[in-house]
């Protein structure tokens, strides 16, 4: 399904950040060239979305998602979703024009090519963050609250789950997404998420980059601040 989200935001800050901007002297021609690209990525992103919400079962195996083929195994999902009885699973994407632009650009222009697709990424990121909002909006009405979006690849939850997931909610036939041998997702540009529905005593004040396996090795961290999908 398309999303009723009139425009994505996509904050310069972030763009640079993905660039891996550290306060370096940017010359006023890149910082035009930045901008410029930010608004053509506005015109690209055809952002799309799926999800449904499932109950849960967790055993030794894993968390089994009821009425589904679908388990999430790993010792860290379980933990993640612990307190929660409920469980949304989600596929969202910007689309495939963006990604034909980008590869567009690596053949003409490589460093257009490089802030579009950090224009891209945060473009996605931007999506799930109002998806994410809008279910936890939702969850208050029900005097709950949610955890944070969990993907594949995350702790010991493993990236071949991607498949499952995608036939799990037909993200195939609703937004067009499909899965590589190598469990990656196309079009590139799209993400797999688990959120779950905890009661809100349980909810987590703060949840930094810190407490990602990653955090040592991850170069777009940002201290203390929430995690990206």
């Amino acid at each position: 399904m398309k999303s009723n989200i009139k425009e994505i935001k996509i904050p310069k800050d972030e763009v640079l950040r993905y660039l891996g901007y550290k306060k370096q002297e940017l010359t006023k021609e890149m910082y035009a060239l930045i901008e410029e690209t930010i608004g053509e990525c506005r015109n690209l992103v055809t952002p799309k979305h799926v999800y449904s919400k499932y109950k849960k079962n967790t055993k030794d195996a894993g968390v089994y998602v009821e009425g589904t083929s679908l388990i999430l195994k790993g010792e860290d999902i379980k933990n993640h979703l612990l307190y929660a009885n409920e469980i949304f699973i989600i596929a969202a994407t910007v689309g495939n024009k963006i990604e034909q632009k980008i590869r567009l650009y690596q053949t003409v222009n490589l460093t257009k090519a490089l802030i579009l697709d950090a224009c891209a990424t945060v473009a996605i990121e931007e999506f799930l963050d109002e998806l994410e909002e809008k279910i936890k909006l939702d969850a208050r009405k029900e005097n709950l609250a949610i955890t944070f979006r969990y993907s594949p690849g995350y702790g010991d939850l493993p990236l071949d789950i991607q498949k499952d997931i995608v036939n799990t909610l037909k993200a195939d036939k609703a937004i067009g997404l499909t899965v590589s041998s190598h469990h990656l997702l196309f079009p590139r540009k799209s993400v797999t998420a688990i959120i779950g529905l905890i009661p809100k005593e349980k909810e987590q004040k703060q949840r930094g980059c810190e407490l990602c396996k990653n955090y040592n090795n991850c170069r777009f961290r940002k201290e203390g601040t929430n995690c990206g999908a």
